[in-house]
């Protein structure tokens, strides 16, 4: 997966492997003591959770969500998707919401000030405001995903050691 030439900030991939998905969650579920102390597994029903162990995690530190769905020819459908910590996604969106409502309610603003002929250039101002901020967020995004590289990487090769991809 190219990591570093996507746009996504929550990179994903999905792909069918040979391997039945008992087998998988078995190695998963055998995987998940032998590492225990760099990496905590969570598993639950036919899915699997990777994070970094705490005491290495960071705020921008990623996480593995894996779905694990059997096809009809006892092959197993991989969907992968790596993502920050929830609680760093969920204010991260937070603020892009708050961006959003105060563009559009400056832009209502704006637009109202226009329709009664007097000047909208704060309101203009505001709003231009919010998009340098939302820019902003996106390549603060685009920085952070770049600094947890080298973890997602690990999270890859221990997914690897859990899926035969080959």
């Amino acid at each position: 997966m190219e990591i570093e030439n996507s746009i996504a900030l929550r990179p994903k991939f999905s792909t069918d492997v040979l391997q039945s998905m008992a087998e998988i969650l078995e190695n998963a579920k055998k995987v998940k003591f032998e590492v225990k102390e760099e990496y905590l597994i969570k598993i639950s029903d036919q899915h699997i959770f990777f994070f970094i162990c705490r005491e290495k995690r960071s705020y921008y530190s990623p996480h593995l969500h894996v779905e694990l769905t059997e096809n009809e020819d006892k092959t197993t459908n991989v969907r992968g998707l790596y993502g920050p910590d929830q609680t760093v996604w969920t204010f991260f969106m937070f603020l892009h919401f708050i961006i959003a409502g105060i563009f559009l309610i400056f832009s209502i603003i704006a637009y109202s000030h226009w329709t009664l002929q007097q000047s909208p250039t704060l309101d203009f101002v505001i709003m231009g405001l919010m998009l340098v901020l939302w820019f902003a967020l996106y390549f603060q995004a685009r920085i952070n995903r770049k600094k947890c590289q080298p973890q997602m990487r690990k999270l890859d090769n221990l997914l690897n050691t859990i899926v035969d991809f080959g």
